[in-house]
């Protein structure tokens, strides 16, 4: 079907680049610069017409007479898509995060990663959309032809989009184990807040027989590593999926709480302060500790103490935990490099921690990806 609403209506929320003149209205006879502010311009939801599933448009700039074009961030939640159609005058996408999919009519389905551009040609019909377990957000920038930009066509049927989906079935093959791949990736969606991601990331590890104790653990650990808000939100997150599984009939095994009693006080640093220098290689010294002494008893009677010691997630999960969310944010690449190191010493290989590299890529972090394989080959260097 088609749709002809001006450019004064929601009409290029449908072409996903919502038109939104009046920041910049009288910008041509003004001759001055014109700064719509980053929040000032309200998001829409993607119509159930012509999208499935959790769709936002931000709006950025609307078509004028000096600019045939407008522009918006489309953002899709997993599984979410457009529905097949075309562009009178073309349009041009640049993947911003996640991963996604686009497919022309009569043609394979592609995917695409952050900082792919794709060229949709004038008249060629098509859709676009999120892969199955990951989030995707785009840039489009969409021409305008008598003031129309897209014509919409019937939705993308589930079979369509589940072929479509299928070459992302191909596991990312590697040393780990289908419980701990989803690990690291828990964590990196964790570590970004990336609620959507995480669900998804969630629910591969449940599937692949990760406990919910395990799955607990690993967001409760991420507090130390990423900061209680986000620890909280994702523990939230946790609770949605656990409870959307169990409306589904799906069971999922509870796990163990720690079992064994924590030591308290002067015990309990002694214990950390050995765990610490196990996972570490050597005592832990250095000059921030003398500037603030604290940092290495917290260190030391929590982190390595308290949290380390509970046994519901062994040491491997839980460095396959620190590293997914040590990758996932920039600037912490030395402490990335100490985990990765630490991440042998407590047993994982550099084939298992190759893999992660992979998964994060594959996952669409490409940046993530590559500060981890920088870390690993900087540890693997150091290692005697």
């Amino acid at each position: 079907m088609t749709d002809q609403r001006t450019s004064t209506g929601r009409n290029a929320v449908l072409g996903l680049a919502l038109s939104v003149a009046a920041p910049f209205a009288g910008a041509a006879e003004s001759a001055t610069q014109q700064i719509a502010r980053a929040g000032t311009q309200a998001s829409f939801a993607g119509p159930a017409e012509n999208f499935i599933g959790k769709v936002r448009v931000d709006p950025l700039f609307a078509a004028d007479a000096e600019v045939q074009a407008s522009s918006a961030y489309v953002s899709f939640e997993p599984g979410a898509h457009s529905a097949w159609h075309t562009h009178p005058a073309g349009q041009r996408l640049v993947v911003t995060s996640g991963v996604g999919l686009t497919q022309e009519w009569g043609k394979p389905a592609q995917r695409i990663h952050p900082g792919d551009v794709v060229v949709c040609p004038a008249g060629v019909k098509h859709w676009h959309g999120a892969a199955p377990h990951s989030a995707m957000t785009h840039l489009a920038v969409t021409g305008v032809a008598e003031g129309k930009t897209v014509t919409w066509m019937e939705q993308v049927s589930d079979a369509q989009y589940s072929e479509a989906a299928a070459i992302f079935d191909v596991a990312v093959a590697g040393a780990l184990s289908a419980r701990q791949q989803a690990i690291p990736l828990i964590a990196a969606a964790a570590a970004t807040s990336n609620l959507p991601q995480l669900n998804a990331a969630l629910n591969r590890g449940l599937d692949a027989g990760l406990s919910i104790s395990e799955a607990k653990e690993i967001l409760v650990q991420m507090y130390a590593y990423t900061g209680f808000p986000k620890s909280l939100n994702a523990l939230g997150e946790l609770m949605a999926v656990v409870e959307a599984r169990k409306g589904q009939g799906m069971t999922d095994a509870p796990g163990q709480p720690p079992s064994g009693e924590i030591p308290v006080g002067a015990a309990l640093r002694a214990v950390g302060t050995a765990n610490q220098t196990r996972i570490s290689g050597a005592p832990v010294t250095g000059p921030v500790m003398e500037f603030a002494p604290v940092i290495k008893q917290f260190l030391q009677s929590h982190l390595f103490g308290d949290i380390f010691e509970r046994d519901n997630l062994d040491w491997q999960g839980r460095e396959l935990a620190t590293v997914g969310a040590l990758a996932a944010m920039p600037g912490v690449e030395a402490q990335l490099r100490s985990h990765m190191a630490a991440s042998q010493r407590v047993g994982l290989s550099r084939e298992q921690l190759e893999h992660v590299v992979q998964l994060l890529a594959h996952s669409g972090d490409p940046a993530a990806a590559a500060r981890a394989a920088k870390a690993l080959e900087q540890a693997s260097t150091a290692s005697p």
